[in-house]
């Protein structure tokens, strides 16, 4: 083993100009895939049907040699594809800054310094830390190691973990493959142990970069929402199309005209067909995902959303969730039963060894909290004592396992040139390792529960010594001697409290997962505000239940202490066989299986692993508690909105194919024409994925229960209300329609009026459904994107009455000004009856949610 030891005032790294020097010579550390450019946002906006449906309708206006209506119409058409690349190129902008932020992070020494930085900006000579599930960044040369395998499987397809040495100062780099290797390889997963490592080749340059085949994302299934959406638009361009064929053949029956009757048809085509739903969809969930990540709310999948506003159970961890993870060593123990205060002016002699062999017992630079904290006290009270040991070298490290929750750091004593071991771990697996009596553990977890009890984390701590030579492979092997426990306290979060307490008023259970003991959980449920928090749940109480026994008490029991991973999954199937929709934090490798298994995972930014995030569907970029509670209101929001939105859609959808129909059948003058259907399209488009998608959030977002896991974004009532206000605002522009025609009005004048009838309705319509669904008349705070639509809308039609030429292009005239105030006022009138009836025709809306 090589002498070398991971020490910053050793390995200074990169400077940051340096590094940032490099980065822009060579680029980012990534494999070059394809980007989405302009004609991708093209091709996608001329395949849609409306452009198509406007362009025939375009063309057979210049073979007619209707060269206004020709060029009225394709100016239109240039106006909404101008509309869709906009709508794209932000979604996709926002897609790209997720990317960018969810991309997996390093660990690299830059200038002396440790900074977390996304893998993409990792260059070639950076000097990077990998531990136990965390991604390999770059292509690199191993500097130092403790016991590191990797998994080199997405490389070399053997599933065996391949241990790694140090590089000698000659080996180059090599393709991957054995055990052996002083080199890591970029996207391998360390499975074990840490190493310090220099990147050597990045990007494209990297064995991963070499490999000649796809490496892009796989197409995602269609989601429930999705799947849908795509069901709507089917079976509605379907009944369209249907429509289409009959307005086509009665018009030419009935009138004679096969030409006009094919442009009616066309107009048909264009109000029915749903063009937009899907387009709301994915840009609701896309800018939804981008709103949430500036609440440190990183949606790695974004359909997750779909299941946020739904989570009825939050399964959370206490340490770094609901604590701060910013823990003190404030309790020492030693075996003769005396205690300390960490904060004591001076550490008495009788704690100095327990102290020593806690720091022997870790990582000489630390990353992990504990022994952040171990260090800060032996620092303070034995830093120019014999107590500390900067010269002796590390030999070996016994990591954690899963059958031994301990472990031990083998050093070299300078002095003497015997092997030193700090070991450190549970009490329980600390006492077993120095096979203590009955009597004198029982005595040793009195003062172990007696530390929880207060909320702290208990550790154990041992010593060992071993003469030079070879070492056993197990630590049960060395003749360890029990020193004392170390207790550190993690204090709740300030938020916490605040955030459990709107969980309670969403009817959302959050329940405590927690490796920690029944004292130490209990302490912090109560401090956190957790709902029963009297009565705990233990691994090993867990292990002899069976599954029925187990659902009964997780009814009523929201703190389980002393869990493993395979029992925190058994949990969250448990939780979900009732139909709950459960939510799960996770931040080490064996979480995943309980990420995955959850509908929705959610891991950790700062202290999460690699795997855990890959297995998650969100991640905590501060790994807080609060923005766990901020992803429910923002996945709520969204749902919410998308609602409103899709009620418009549907109402404002009615009166216009239904204006396009009647009229034909009852021998009326038509009222929409190809570009009026256009002009409503570049009202509407904004409206939908603008005008709601901005919308606050309701005043009582966070005091709903969850929505039943089997409530369709269409479903019956949504549909019943936005039919109720089609079928009113149909009934005014008939009306109008009809008085005007019967009172001998002009054609023009009277398809002027109903299409002022329309433009109110439709502005009242947008105003009318910013409320949710259920509620009374009500006041809404200012929308200033609604504010600009409408005003856009209004000052477009006034222009067009008022400039002559495209008065005639539009086949309008212009009316006295009452009767084209009457219309407007019909118009608006015309939505009124379901701000009243709304709450009527929502009653019985809610379901008990997960039923």
């Amino acid at each position: 083993m090589s002498s070398f030891s991971f020490d910053p005032l050793r390995v200074q790294g990169l400077s940051a100009a340096e590094a940032a020097r490099r980065l822009a010579q060579n680029g980012p550390n990534e494999i070059p895939s394809e980007k989405k450019n302009s004609w991708d946002f093209m091709s996608k906006i001329i395949l849609d049907p409306i452009f198509i449906l406007m362009s025939a309708s375009g063309l057979i206006y210049l073979l007619l040699g209707s060269f206004q209506d020709a060029l009225m119409l394709m100016g239109f058409v240039v106006l909404i594809t101008l509309i869709g690349i906009y709508q794209e190129a932000r979604a996709e902008k926002a897609m790209e800054a997720l990317r960018n932020l969810s991309s997996p992070r390093a660990l690299v020494l830059r200038g002396g310094e440790t900074l977390r930085i996304p893998g993409r900006e990792v260059v070639q000579g950076d000097w990077f830390i990998v531990s136990e599930g965390d991604r390999v960044p770059a292509d690199a040369r191993v500097i130092w190691q403790t016991s590191v395998s990797a998994d080199e499987s997405l490389l070399t397809g053997e599933s065996v973990p391949v241990l790694k040495s140090e590089w000698d100062g000659a080996a180059e780099p090599c393709a991957a493959g054995g055990s052996g290797l002083a080199f890591l390889y970029s996207g391998t997963l360390i499975t074990q142990g840490q190493a310090l490592a220099e990147a050597v080749r990045t990007g494209a340059e990297t064995e991963i970069g070499k490999i000649g085949k796809s490496l892009g994302e796989l197409r995602p299934p269609r989601t429930i929402l999705q799947n849908e959406m795509r069901g709507v638009v089917i079976k509605t361009a379907a009944g369209g199309g249907l429509l289409c064929v009959v307005l086509v053949a009665a018009y030419g029956f009935l009138r004679g005209g096969w030409i006009e009757g094919f442009l009616a048809g066309l107009s048909l085509a264009m109000a029915i067909l749903p063009n937009e739903f899907p387009v709301v969809l994915s840009i609701f969930l896309a800018l939804g995902a981008w709103r949430l990540s500036a609440k440190k709310v990183l949606a790695r999948n974004i359909p997750a959303l779909e299941n946020l506003g739904s989570a009825s159970v939050l399964c959370v961890d206490k340490t770094g969730t609901l604590t701060e993870n910013r823990l003190t060593l404030s309790r020492l123990y030693i075996p003769s039963g005396s205690t300390c205060g960490g904060d004591v002016p001076v550490l008495e002699e009788d704690f100095h060894e327990l102290v020593e062999y806690g720091l022997l017992a870790s990582q000489r630079d630390p990353l992990d909290p504990v022994e952040k904290a171990l260090k800060v006290l032996a620092d303070k009270h034995l830093s120019n004592t014999e107590h500390i040991h900067r010269h002796w070298t590390l030999v070996r490290h016994y990591p954690l396992s899963p059958s031994l929750l301990a472990l031990s750091y083998v050093w070299e004593s300078a002095e003497t040139g015997e092997y030193v071991i700090g070991g450190k771990g549970s009490p329980e697996a600390v006492f077993d390792l120095c096979h203590l009596s009955a009597e004198d553990t029982r005595r040793h977890l009195q003062a172990v529960h007696a530390m929880a009890a207060c909320g702290l984390r208990v550790l154990g701590a041992a010593k060992a010594k071993f003469k030079k030579g070879g070492l056993p492979e197990m630590q049960h092997d060395f003749d360890f001697e029990f020193l004392g426990l170390l207790g550190f306290e993690d204090p709740i979060r300030a938020d916490v409290p605040e955030a459990v307490g709107l969980c309670r008023q969403a009817e959302i259970r959050v329940v405590m997962m927690t490796g920690d003991y029944p004292e130490t959980a209990m302490t912090i449920a109560r401090g956190a505000g957790l709902e029963g928090p009297e009565e705990c749940l233990t691994g090993a109480q867990i292990e002899v239940l069976s599954d029925g026994e187990l659902l009964e008490q997780s009814r009523r029991v929201c703190v389980f202490a002393r869990v493993t991973p395979a029992q925190k999954l058994r949990l969250v199937r448990i939780l979900k066989s009732e139909g709950r929709v459960v939510a799960m934090t996770g931040d080490g490798v064996n979480d995943a299986p309980a990420l995955k298994a959850s509908d929705i995972g959610i891991a950790m930014g700062r202290r999460g692993t690699d795997v855990a995030r890959e297995a998650a569907d969100l991640v905590l970029v501060d790994d807080d508690f609060s923005s766990i509670v901020d992803g429910v209101r923002g996945g709520r929001r969204v749902f919410d909105n998308l609602r409103k939105a899709m009620t418009y859609l549907l109402a404002v959808h009615i009166p216009i194919a239904g204006i396009s129909l009647i009229p034909v059948i009852f021998k009326w003058p038509l009222v929409l024409m190809p570009v009026h259907i256009a002009f409503l399209h570049l009202v509407i488009d904004p409206v939908c994925s603008v005008v709601f998608e901005m919308e606050r959030e309701e005043a009582d977002l966070m005091k709903r229960p969850p929505r039943s896991r089997q409530q369709h974004l269409l479903d019956s009532r949504l549909i019943t209300a936005a039919a109720f206000q089609g079928i009113c605002i149909l009934a005014a522009m008939l009306a109008v329609l009809g008085a005007s025609h019967g009172s001998g009005f002009p054609e023009a004048v009277s398809r002027t009026l109903t299409f002022l009838t329309l433009i109110a309705a439709n502005l009242a319509l947008v105003f009318v459904n910013r409320a949710r669904e259920g509620s009374g008349p009500r006041v809404r705070g200012v929308n200033p994107a609604a504010l600009w639509v409408s005003a856009g809308t209004i000052a477009s039609a006034a222009l067009i009455l008022s400039v002559p030429s495209l008065c005639e292009l539009f086949r309008f005239a212009l009316p006295r000004a009452e009767l084209a105030a009457a219309s407007i006022g019909a118009g608006i009138l015309s939505v009124l009856p379901f701000v009243f009836l709304r709450p009527f025709l929502a009653s019985g809306q809610r379901s008990p949610a997960g039923q």
